[in-house]
């Protein structure tokens, strides 16, 4: 928990403190850990396994937000804006999570200014990234979505891109990237196969192989 961003500033014995005001739980493939719409009552931090984080549309719609594969916190949206979830959590694998009050997460923010500005700004960047997808869903078309979406499974920030032959590290479907792109799954399974036919990716087992990165970035804008 201490190597996570919004703790690299904090001491050592504050987070320990925290960690012990929380309780482990496992959580079996399948699970839900919180559905969208539930009061939300207490924070999450990812020890190990795989966690689906999507929501429903309106329209009745699966929206994929992201896959947390690495230890972080989530959850904490709700604890903090004092309203219901507004996502789903799902265990993709056997997970184990730490899990707290949000008044335990609220108070240990109140007495540690140096994580509240770290929380801060990783909150920022998901807004920044947001106000990015909006930007791409008007100046970029469903092709170009599709292959920024494939460099940012390895490469959140850009700012460094992988080298050829980057593994894409979580197991991603066809609908998943629909869902990232903003676009229909059939046509992104179409996009996804001239991918393959024109060698910027290929299929290692369940998961994608960036083959052509390069290829990839310019198609995404970059």
């Amino acid at each position: 928990m201490s190597d996570t961003p919004i703790f690299q500033s904090t001491p050592r014995k504050g987070v320990k403190d925290l960690a012990g005001a929380g309780v482990i739980r496992q959580y079996r493939r399948g699970s839900y850990l919180f559905h969208q719409g539930d009061e939300a009552p207490d924070v999450f931090f990812l020890w190990k396994g795989r966690v689906e984080i999507s929501s429903l549309s309106l329209t009745g719609e699966r929206q994929l937000h992201t896959t947390l594969d690495r230890p972080q916190f989530f959850g904490e949206l709700g604890v903090l804006g004092d309203m219901p979830r507004t996502s789903t959590a799902l265990a993709l694998e056997d997970s184990t999570v730490w899990v707290t009050k949000g008044e335990v997460f609220l108070s240990f923010m109140a007495g540690h200014p140096e994580t509240s500005r770290a929380l801060l700004h990783a909150l920022a960047r998901q807004v920044l990234a947001h106000e990015a997808f909006v930007e791409d869903l008007l100046f970029l078309d469903l092709k170009g979505r599709v292959a920024k979406r494939l460099l940012q499974l390895v490469s959140p920030s850009l700012d460094e891109l992988p080298p050829d032959g980057t593994v894409v590290p979580a197991v991603v479907t066809h609908a998943d990237l629909a869902s990232l792109s903003g676009g229909s799954r059939e046509n992104v399974t179409r996009i996804l196969s001239e991918f393959q036919r024109r060698g910027l990716v290929e299929r290692d087992g369940r998961r994608y192989v960036l083959k052509n990165v390069s290829g990839l970035e310019r198609l995404a804008g970059l």
